[in-house]
């Protein structure tokens, strides 16, 4: 399946944008997440404790992200010259790069972007006043610590599996990758919504912004590409 890049990557800015606008300045994130928290007894739908749910959603899916990564480094490292890398190097490289680049970039964002998660703040019995994005803190609050819940850190690492459907050659499989890339994704995104760590625009955000760094790394692997031609 071809794409127009350059088409895709001014839409998906669009889009980001757009979706950045629509919750900055309405509630529809605390409608949402009301609906994962029991106000009576002040607690998330899923405890971040719990084990199995933790190791599934959590750690277990984020080692598996490591060592796929790695793992790609390996094949395009050490078994370079067989005839399947070969054929599928410049997929390998685009997954592989963003892999790296989309967790990083999400993940520097959440350094900066000092906004609260769900659970720190007191319309759900945390102590920060409810704040997005774009938004000052009131002149009275004393903040201890800086927050970092803006954008979605966890769930990039899936959201760069979407990275795959430059891998695949068939429109068929382009769309299977995609589609799997988006189910591993969204599972780790509405857990951390389900436990208070997320609201949905984080997650929606994230997943963006993947996108568009996943294009732009096509777009400048392309480049380099017809440079060495």
């Amino acid at each position: 399946m071809l794409i127009n890049l350059n088409k895709q990557i001014i839409i998906t800015a669009i889009l980001l944008i757009s979706v950045i606008a629509i919750f900055q300045f309405t509630d529809l994130d605390i409608f949402i997440q009301s609906f994962f928290y029991n106000f009576d007894t002040k607690n998330w739908l899923i405890d971040k404790d719990e084990p199995i749910l933790k190791f599934f959603f959590y750690d277990g899916i984020k080692n598996l992200l490591i060592l796929f990564a790695v793992g790609i480094l390996i094949f395009l490292i050490f078994l370079r010259k067989k005839e399947l890398i070969q054929e599928y190097k410049k997929g390998l490289i685009i997954v592989l790069l963003s892999a790296i680049f989309v967790p990083v970039i999400i993940g520097s964002l959440k350094a900066i972007s000092n906004t609260p998660c769900p659970c720190n703040i007191v319309n759900f019995n945390g102590t920060y006043p409810e704040t997005k994005v774009f938004d000052s803190y009131p002149k009275g609050f004393i903040q201890t610590s800086k927050a970092k819940c803006w954008p979605a850190g966890h769930a990039s690492g899936g959201f760069a599996l979407m990275a795959l459907f430059f891998l695949f050659k068939t429109p068929k499989n382009q769309k299977r990758a995609l589609v799997v890339a988006l189910v591993i994704a969204w599972s780790m995104g509405l857990y951390k919504m389900l436990l208070g760590d997320h609201f949905l625009s984080h997650t929606i955000i994230t997943m963006i912004m993947a996108w568009l760094i996943i294009l732009i790394i096509v777009k400048l692997t392309q480049f380099k590409q017809r440079q060495e031609i």
